[in-house]
């Protein structure tokens, strides 16, 4: 009996911190899950929606970049070209970055061919564009990007307590656990009534089917918990892998996987190749404004030196001749095997460097080169080889979480986790909203204190490795036990 009245206690712990956490985090979930559904097909979202800007007549010889970046210039005189991703297919346009003289950045795709401007856009106003940046930040900065970390660690943690409360307890049946009971209770009906004799029995069996619906309709959150319990045992292992790759990009849990993966030397090694050039303090991500590859946002980026020549950027307003144009840098990515499709993004100021990433679908591939913009000296090569192991598992893993490691199969099987975050943050909240009293909050009741502070535990233990839920969990207990102790709760009505 003790074990069981234990047993009990843990369970209703669990299910109670399942309820206030899913109430906190379905709205969070729900937005992530639909914006990464959305940004899964980003490619062949854009190429219906602008078609137009991404779609060229082949083209065997491009015209040179610097070309590009003149006509871009031209669309908006006084901008600055701070990066051009080349064309990644024979059929498609090449993007040119442009910072205006005012208003916000914008990409201006470019017709490899002709050097004509097809036209441009906002990122952030495009739907794939307000997909992506609401995926990170929910479109609110840093306190937004916090926020979605907040929601994906406790979604791991929601995912984790639900097969707690789902596993099969007793007695071992298929219905509720693999398949809700409720088709399976309607079919046999249905087949009942077709191995007796239809025409002497046919308005008694149409009666008992139509019963049995009556009977499913009446008992609405039963077939709401059916149906989050089957769909979220088939889709939370995926749920659970979709967290997990999505983290790395999160600045908190992120950075510490990073510092950590890196002081380990499983990350990205401090003996990369610089080719003898002197680390600079600014990080690729200051350079590159979140356009590399998640291991190498961190690392330290070499110095161009500053008295080879003179430095700029392509304007429309006269400017000092430089040393290197786009068009040089290019050649140099040609020598070095560096071949498009590539990102080339522009030094900053005067002792930036031209930074190239090769950032292919399978990241094996992936390949980084730092061009001193003077001397056109290669002062970086990182090649994905030079990764340790745990930089490369996530590497791997942040491809296949978008959907690009094996082609449309890999998309098909990203969205079922997707699918599955929509289903739950909709029958979770439906299945309290029909079980609550009216006017009442209903949440489960909570345990006396020791058995309260022996189950958290567990869940503290599962924390620890989401610094932020673990110190959100600590603040809802303390919050919850001083509700515990205030006159409104002792004097809640039933009690």
């Amino acid at each position: 009996m003790p074990n069981s009245f234990s047993a009990l206690a843990l369970h209703r712990t669990v299910w109670r911190w399942h309820f206030y956490a899913g109430l906190v985090v379905a709205p969070f979930m729900f937005i992530l899950a639909v914006t990464g559904a959305i940004y899964l097909f980003n490619d062949e979202i854009n190429d219906v929606l602008h078609r137009d800007l991404r779609i060229v007549a082949p083209v065997s010889e491009p015209v040179p970049l610097s070309e590009m970046a003149e006509a871009a210039i031209t669309a908006y005189p006084g901008g600055k070209v701070t990066r051009i991703d080349t064309a990644r297919a024979t059929n498609r346009s090449v993007e040119v970055f442009v910072t205006p003289a005012a208003g916000d950045p914008v990409r201006v795709f470019v017709d490899p061919g002709t050097g004509r401007v097809l036209g441009s856009y906002v990122y952030a106003r495009t739907l794939v564009g307000f997909a992506d940046v609401a995926h990170g930040s929910l479109m609110l900065g840093s306190i937004g990007d916090n926020i979605v970390e907040l929601a994906a660690c406790w979604g791991f943690i929601l995912v984790a307590t639900g097969l707690y409360l789902w596993w099969p307890r007793g007695r071992f049946r298929l219905g509720g656990i693999l398949y809700p009971r409720i088709i399976a209770f309607s079919s046999e009906v249905e087949s009942g009534s077709r191995k007796e004799n239809a025409s002497k029995h046919k308005d008694r069996d149409f009666h008992r089917f139509r019963e049995a619906v009556k009977v499913s309709s009446r008992r609405g959150r039963p077939f709401w918990k059916e149906w989050h319990a089957v769909v979220g045992m088939w889709s939370a292992l995926l749920i659970m892998f979709l967290i997990l790759t999505g983290l790395p990009w999160a600045s908190f849990w992120g950075d510490l996987l990073r510092r950590g993966t890196d002081l380990a030397g499983i990350g990205y090694p401090a003996s990369h190749r610089l080719h003898g050039a002197a680390p600079s303090t600014t990080t690729v991500k200051d350079a590159v404004d979140n356009a590399a590859p998640w291991t190498l946002e961190q690392t330290p980026i070499p110095d161009s030196d500053p008295h080879a020549g003179h430095h700029g950027h392509i304007t429309s307003e006269p400017a000092a001749k430089r040393p290197l144009s786009v068009d040089d840098v290019a050649a140099i990515l040609t020598r070095e095997g560096l071949m498009a499709p590539y990102r080339l993004i522009l030094p900053k100021n005067a002792s930036g460097v031209f930074t190239a990433f090769s950032y292919p679908d399978q990241p094996e591939t992936q390949r980084t080169l730092h061009v001193d913009q003077y001397s056109g000296r290669v002062v970086g090569d990182i090649h994905f080889t030079d990764y340790g192991w745990a930089a490369k598992a996530v590497e791997l893993g942040v491809q296949i979480h978008m959907g690009n490691y094996f082609g449309r199969l890999n998309q098909i099987v990203m969205l079922i986790p997707c699918v599955g975050i929509i289903v739950l943050t909709i029958t979770g909240p439906l299945m309290w909203w029909r079980r609550r009293p009216k006017g009442e909050f209903a949440a489960p009741q909570p345990l006396s204190s020791p058995r309260l502070r022996a189950s958290a535990m567990i869940v503290i233990g599962l924390c620890v490795i989401f610094p932020l839920a673990g110190a959100s969990l600590a603040l809802a207990m303390i919050a919850d036990r001083v509700w515990e102790q205030s006159p409104a709760y002792r004097i809640r009505p039933g009690q």
